[in-house]
């Protein structure tokens, strides 16, 4: 039999959003994971994507929320520090919120949802990691009800040590993550998609 997701079980296949309806969350796109023990494997290609995205939202007037993680001070993610600083292609412009976190989940004692509204919400989610921050505040968001969608390419992880031994390379980690969140928590579409994809008024 072939596999399919319980979003398509039940008869909910994901759409592609439209801009005008849409709030576009960008989660920890920090220098931090440009370099040293957090260096990403293809970040530059998920940063090139995450820039087209970025683009088409504000081209289209979508709403726009940076969430940036906050470490502690001589740490990782110290915002007075170059790790904890955004990167610059991917920097908040004038008008766009930016909301500071200490956790994975990107709600946790935070106010995005205030910003982001009540259920049924449109919410496209990108950023780093893919295992850890977008896929935790991905599943949060279902607990309010938002329309979730994740743009594949424009997120990125790291090899991780297996607990058994062995090493888990980032590609493999990457696409399952994605598949697990296919199942119930989101849309998955590509850079491309919101590029010059359908209805993106």
């Amino acid at each position: 039999m072939t596999p399919r997701t319980l979003l398509s079980l039940a008869g909910r296949e994901p759409k592609l959003p439209v801009w005008s309806d849409s709030a576009l969350v960008l989660i920890d796109y920090q220098n931090e994971y440009l370099a040293g023990p957090l260096q990403l494997v293809e970040a530059a290609k998920a940063i090139a994507a995450a820039e087209r995205v970025l683009w088409a939202a504000r081209v289209k007037g979508a709403r726009i929320i940076h969430v940036l993680h906050k470490g502690g001070a001589g740490g990782l993610f110290d915002r007075a520090a170059w790790g904890g600083q955004p990167i610059d292609s991917l920097k908040p412009e004038a008008g766009e919120a930016v909301v500071g976190k200490t956790a994975p989940s990107s709600f946790f004692e935070t106010d995005l949802a205030e910003r982001l509204g009540g259920a049924g919400t449109s919410v496209v989610f990108m950023g780093f990691m893919t295992h850890m921050c977008v896929s935790t505040t991905v599943r949060a968001a279902l607990d309010y009800g938002y329309v979730s969608t994740v743009v594949a390419d424009a997120c990125a992880t790291r090899d991780l040590p297996r607990p058994d031994g062995g090493i888990i390379a980032a590609a493999v980690l990457h696409e399952a993550e994605l598949a697990g969140l296919s199942d119930r928590f989101a849309g998955i579409f590509r850079a491309a998609d919101f590029a010059g994809g359908a209805d993106q008024r």
